[in-house]
């Protein structure tokens, strides 16, 4: 194990052990000050952006379904040339409604709507994911940062995996691959396993 994974670990569990001894997790310090969470809606409002390193994120939680244990997920993006430049998607995370990490996954463009880069190009940026924003907390952004470094690896394949689905998939006719809605997961891993392989929405 790598000094910098083994630090980034270190750092994931000191931030839930800090928000434990409160009562809290990653999800409920997400959410501190709302009121009332609505499916879809971006927390929290406007995105967190650090413009130093180009590094953002918002989470959302889909409409519950029956036998979900994902409640949500974080979606990390980077912005290599500043907030008006380009934004890639990186890769989402998905957690319990404990704030337990549960999977780690990537998207087809069309649901993020991201300005589309292959993995030659989105694999270095990885590394740049890194936030120090007090908004809407310190320790929730160190978990994400972290959550970035410890599998990082891990996320570089799935971003491979993601373009080798996608370049085999063959949409509807008529529609580009990038917009095929028949299509939302590229790749996923479970945080005790290997990648999967790519599903449906």
């Amino acid at each position: 194990m790598s000094e910098a994974r083994e630090h980034a670990l270190r750092e994931i569990a000191f931030c839930e052990a800090v928000l434990a001894k409160g009562g809290l997790n990653i999800l409920s310090e997400t959410f501190a000050g709302v009121a009332s969470i609505t499916a879809w809606e971006h927390y929290p409002p406007g995105d967190v952006y650090d413009p130093q390193s180009g590094a953002q994120w918002f989470y959302h939680c889909h409409p519950a379904t029956d036998g979900s244990g994902e409640h949500g997920h974080f979606h990390c993006f980077l912005r290599p040339a500043g907030r008006e430049g380009p934004v890639h998607h990186l890769a989402a995370i998905g957690v319990d409604s404990s704030g337990r990490p549960l999977r780690i996954f990537t998207v087809n463009q069309w649901v993020v709507g991201d300005d589309w880069a292959d993995a030659e190009a989105t694999v270095p940026l990885l590394s740049r994911f890194d936030l120090h924003m007090p908004r809407p907390s310190y320790l929730v952004n160190r978990w994400l940062t972290a959550m970035f470094v410890a599998h990082e690896p891990r996320i570089a394949e799935l971003v491979r995996e993601r373009d080798r689905v996608l370049a085999a998939h063959t949409p509807p006719q008529g529609t580009a691959v990038h917009q095929d809605r028949g299509l939302e997961v590229a790749s996923e891993l479970s945080l005790a396993g290997a990648p999967s392989a790519a599903r449906g929405a």
